[in-house]
């Protein structure tokens, strides 16, 4: 058998092996995902903690070295992003909530105005039925919109295991991050240089996709708020805030922040003022945007901001919000493993005042969840 393989061209052998490779990938990312849906009690928080762990322990690490104790600063930050979630949860149900009668007549205006166009000027005879089953429809929007929230997670008592698991599993990652992070890098079966590689790397990508993320955001807001001022739209400042924060949700938050900026001007302006805004809502999350992210993710991710949007949709499809989370720190982050690992498999490099010997990486902080050497001396 071996001796009938060793006759056929090595090109074909070889693609035969690649093939092989690429149906044991695909095996084990259905595998993956099948697990991820039968677990996703544990999880989704074990994610959202791992993250948050990540990208907060900078946060944690910096009031340590101004003598706060971990525990208490892991509980600051906690506290800090709960009150920020109630602040938005509560703007926005807020702002559709007093207006969702405004909201109800400006649609019913809209469609009429959406049905006399299409009759009138292109002939469509079936626009007055559809209008009928819309204006049926448009006064169960805003329980829809209230209801869903809470509905895409299985009901309230789901979201409150969820919000009480992910609080949990997030103090611990911020608490004891660095020790986390040691105990990771010994079991990994690698040399000890080549696991701090690893996790300083994964560590420092997500922080910087953050950091990517919170420009775009700044942009987007700056964008749309000055849009809501110009046109005199109502609850700028929910408005600026809420698309600021949606920001860090990849791709769905920016059209969840984008509807909600429409309903207002919707409500208080009418259809032509909400069309408007609507167009600005897509020129800063669109064209306008593709000026910042080169800069932001080129800077940060040290990624084509095309390879972002591709790996977070592809990601997204295959794993939920996670995937919309974690595809493109994670690819950064292999691009600069492998990088950092040629590096050092180089060999020898000159060494001059100040630098150090060949494959010795300088060290990650002591208190950072990469670190693998303890704090002190």
């Amino acid at each position: 058998m071996d001796g009938g393989l060793s006759l056929l061209p090595r090109w074909f052998q070889k693609l035969g092996v690649g093939a092989w490779l690429v149906v044991g990938i695909m095996v084990v990312v259905v595998g993956l995902v099948w697990v991820l849906d039968k677990t996703s009690t544990i999880a989704e928080p074990l994610i959202v903690g791992g993250v948050v762990g990540a990208v907060g322990g900078g946060a944690v690490d910096w009031l340590q070295r101004r003598r706060c104790p971990r525990p208490l600063g892991a509980a600051a930050i906690i506290l800090a992003i709960g009150a920020l979630g109630l602040l938005v949860v509560g703007l926005v149900l807020g702002g559709i909530t007093s207006q969702s009668s405004h909201i109800d007549g400006s649609m019913s205006h809209a469609v009429d105005k959406v049905q006399k166009w299409a009759h009138d000027d292109l002939g469509i005879t079936s626009a007055a039925d559809a209008a009928k089953d819309i204006k049926q429809a448009v006064p169960h929007i805003g329980t829809t919109l209230l209801k869903g929230v809470a509905g895409g997670i299985s009901g309230l008592t789901s979201l409150l295991v969820f919000l009480g698991f992910s609080a949990f599993i997030t103090f611990f990652m911020l608490k004891d991050g660095p020790t986390m992070g040691r105990w990771i890098e010994r079991h990994m079966g690698m040399a000890p240089s080549t696991a701090r590689i690893v996790t300083g790397n994964i560590v420092r990508a997500l922080r910087k996709y953050f950091l990517g993320l919170t420009i775009v955001g700044a942009f987007n807001a700056a964008v749309v708020t000055i849009g809501a001022l110009i046109l005199g739209v109502p609850l700028v400042g929910t408005i600026a805030l809420v698309t600021f924060l949606a920001s860090y949700v990849p791709i769905l938050g920016a059209w969840t922040a984008g509807i909600f900026t429409f309903a207002l001007a919707l409500a208080d302006k009418g259809t032509s003022t909400a069309f408007i805004m609507a167009l600005i809502v897509f020129l800063a999350n669109g064209p306008l945007q593709q000026i910042v992210q080169p800069i932001a993710y080129g800077a940060t991710l040290q990624l084509n901001p095309l390879v972002v949007f591709t790996v977070t949709i592809a990601a997204g499809s295959l794993f939920g919000m996670a995937g919309l989370v974690l595809a493109a720190p994670l690819v950064s982050a292999a691009v600069r493993i492998n990088d950092d690992l040629a590096e050092l498999e180089a060999g020898p490099a000159p060494i001059g005042p100040g630098s150090l010997p060949s494959g010795q990486r300088t060290p990650v902080p002591s208190g950072s969840p990469g670190s693998s050497a303890p704090p002190g001396p």
